[in-house]
């Protein structure tokens, strides 16, 4: 043997030496025993707390504007029952749900309560792995964090509960602390919200729901829920039956019979009747969005001053009710009776939300319609094109730079040119324009106009303007030629926000609700409701010119009042919502209404209001008018101050490349003139336009300029629809 030989012979003896089995078992009972002992005096140092403040919570106040008390709410929402008043499967679908082992176990789950402190101090995120008592222990002695400090304490806390509670104790006080969604603390109150029963009258399936609710009231509560929400608990639900066969407590007859029961809808609290019940949630959302936990404004405490200015609320309201909901018999006419009214108003200057409609009633239709964002705006979303295609220096298909004076193909039907998907929209009533400029497009709302500018534009290029000005990406805002007529969903307070940013000349204006949140022991950092600027001003300037001949001579005449005004109306497929979106210097204001039956489900708004097809430049505008009116008192001397871009005025290039020809022979039109429509020969000039606002007299007989709403056409189905 060499001496490397020997060294290393040496080396491994030395090794084996240190580490012999008796030495390393030992180590390890050694530092069992030293985690045992700390443990231990832990268990000594931490008592049993006294209840935390969630569970003894108190009432929230919501102001207006001006300091007047709007509402109080936060009284909290639970009943305490006695086990006894819960039927036995109910409960055993609990303990099936959270902690099969809890009849059997100590109070804690060391195996998992280690694993899920581990997995947070290590980062790898936030898990469960709390038996029932545990629960009970964090929802009444403890705070909701997931912090290895607190879990430390909820086992040592739940093993001194264990031992001074029974098991029916614990689970009743589980039961009966819990969060269910809705405001509802306690299985008596969720019952009654989910399922309108006392806990007692709940039957097997029904409580399976609930429990299967706890892992996440939000998410899995079905009348609100994604797909993939409603996917999830309807997966937890069968788990728990499952597990209930497994533990012997459902027969597997039984549970082969029961089908998952479908909760009704929310119903709001006592007191929110209205539309304070509206205000209330669309307050709530936002001090969510900024940061509060949903768990800490049901705990109370909080004095809430809203945006919302009374006079404008309550014209708002009048405004509605004498434009729409006098002229409908929503008991007597099932038609009349699926018909939705929203609304936003903002101050486009400080972005404050000074009137919000959400429909009928907060307790009989608790969905706001103001806030909501599964219909399409429709053609309200047309003036995001213009933006798009001011911002980004877009051309047509043959170079000229677009400009509200650029001429294009107004035919209905025109196959867009340039796009790898084909599009060729109606107009309205399948009328053909001929060569129209973009002014006169936007007026009358001209389909084939804008889906070829959105081409010219790319879609890709909208959609990011459309997103700086203020609506909200989603998986059904796609890019195609199609968007030009607004097929994405977005709320009253999406468009509100994205018009309030063109009144406020390009600089982005988030709306908001909440102008103060004070609790004794903290304040909510307020909403930066005036941004950065998104959009130039001259693009801003110009899209507001080229709205407020819509509302002077185009489609949304009966918007007009003793003020100056732009805006956009909108109808979309299948007559399903119907909008006017609009603003003066002062006011910006987002109407919509939408057709839903009683079930929730989209259904048009043909012969509902009035005969024929609903469309925004009747009722939407009349609503908006009348609002507008009242709210300025009367009227208004404010005028527009814009600074507009037209330099897009141009000539085309000799031999056109696109099907948008116009006359060379056009002559420029005089300010205060009809929208030009040009002769047709082969080439195209861009008419020059005024330096101020668009001011449009009602046109001489004979001329084909609207002077009133335009009435809209049947359904023509898909997106080749008559949009407006």
């Amino acid at each position: 043997m060499g001496r490397a030989d020997k060294s290393q012979g040496k080396k491994g003896g030395r090794i084996r030496r240190l580490f012999t089995w008796k030495k390393i078992l030992g180590t390890f009972f050694v530092g069992a025993l030293l985690v045992m002992g700390a443990f231990y005096v832990v268990y000594l140092m931490v008592p049993v707390p006294i209840a935390n403040a969630q569970a003894t919570m108190q009432s929230n106040v919501y102001k207006y504007a001006d300091g007047k008390i709007l509402a109080r709410t936060g009284e909290i929402n639970r009943e305490i029952v006695g086990l006894e008043k819960i039927p036995v499967p109910v409960q055993n679908a609990f303990v099936a749900a959270e902690n099969k082992s809890f009849y059997k176990d100590n109070g804690v789950d060391i195996k998992g309560t280690t694993r899920a402190a581990w997995s947070t101090i290590t980062g790898k995120g936030k898990q469960g792995g709390s038996t029932i008592t545990q629960q009970y222990v964090k929802n009444f002695y403890l705070s909701q964090d997931q912090t290895a400090t607190r879990k430390l304490k909820e086992m040592v806390i739940a093993l001194k509960v264990d031992q001074q509670m029974g098991k029916p104790d614990i689970l009743a006080g589980y039961m009966n602390t819990s969060f269910y969604g809705r405001s509802a603390y306690g299985i008596q109150a969720a019952a009654q919200s989910y399922y309108g029963v006392d806990a007692s009258k709940l039957t097997v399936a029904q409580g399976a729901y609930l429990a299967s609710l706890l892992q996440a009231p939000n998410q899995y509560d079905w009348t609100a829920a994604s797909p993939t929400g409603r996917k999830l608990v309807e997966d937890r639900w069968n788990y728990t039956l499952d597990n209930m066969v497994e533990e012997g407590w459902l027969d597997a007859t039984e549970r082969a019979t029961l089908r998952f029961p479908v909760p009704q809808k929310e119903k709001a609290a006592p007191g929110m009747e209205g539309q304070r019940g509206y205000l209330v949630e669309a307050a709530n959302q936002e001090l969510i969005r900024q940061g509060i936990k949903a768990e800490d404004i049901k705990a109370g405490g909080w004095t809430i001053t809203l945006n919302i200015d009374e006079k404008k609320q309550k014209a708002l309201v009048a405004a509605v009710d004498r434009q729409l909901e006098e002229k409908l018999d929503r008991k007597g006419d099932k038609k009349d009776a699926t018909v939705q009214a929203g609304a936003t108003s903002v101050d486009p200057k400080t972005g404050n939300v000074v009137a919000l409609y959400g429909g009928i009633g907060a307790t009989e239709h608790w969905t706001s319609n103001a806030t909501r964002r599964d219909y399409q705006p429709a053609s309200t979303f047309k003036p995001l094109v213009l933006a798009s295609a001011l911002e980004n220096d877009a051309t047509t298909q043959d170079d000229r730079r677009i400009g509200l004076g650029t001429v294009y193909n107004g035919d209905s039907q025109t196959p867009v040119v340039g796009s790898d998907i084909p599009f060729a929209p109606e107009n309205e009533d399948d009328r053909n324009y001929g060569p129209v400029t973009v002014q006169k497009a936007t007026n009358s709302s001209i389909n084939s106009v804008y889906a070829q500018m959105i081409v010219d534009v790319g879609p890709g290029h909208v959609k990011r303007t459309a997103i700086d000005l203020g609506l909200k990406d989603g998986p059904d805002f796609g890019e195609s030629p199609a968007m030009s007529l607004g097929t994405m969903g977005a709320s009253t307070w999406d468009m509100a926000g994205a018009y309030a940013t063109l009144d406020n000349h390009g600089v982005k204006v988030t709306p908001t609700i909440v102008k103060s949140a004070k609790h004794k022991d903290r304040t909510m950092e307020p909403v930066k409701a005036i941004g950065d600027q998104v959009v130039s001003r001259e693009t801003a300037d110009t899209v507001t010119k080229a709205m407020t001949g819509v509302v002077t001579s185009g489609s949304g005449t009966r918007a007009a009042g003793d003020y100056a005004a732009a805006g956009k109306t909108g109808t979309s497929e299948n007559n399903r919502s119907a909008w006017f979106v609009g603003y003066t210097p002062e006011l910006v204001t987002a109407v919509g209404l939408f057709g839903e039956d009683p079930k929730g489900n989209q259904v048009t708004l043909t012969d509902t209001m009035n005969k024929g097809r609903a469309n925004g430049g009747r009722t939407p505008a009349q609503i908006w008018g009348d609002y507008t009116t009242a709210a300025l008192g009367g009227g208004s001397d404010a005028r527009f101050d814009l600074e507009t871009d037209d330099s897009a005025v141009q000539e085309p290039n000799p031999t056109p490349t696109q099907s948008t020809e116009a006359p060379t022979s056009t002559p420029p039109p005089t300010t205060g003139s009809p929208d030009p429509t040009p002769p047709p020969t082969s080439t195209a000039t861009t008419p020059p336009l005024p330096t101020d606002t668009v001011t449009v007299p009602p046109p001489p007989t004979g001329t084909t300029e609207p002077t009133g709403p335009t009435v809209e056409p049947p359904d023509f189905g898909g997106d080749e629809r008559s949009e407006r």
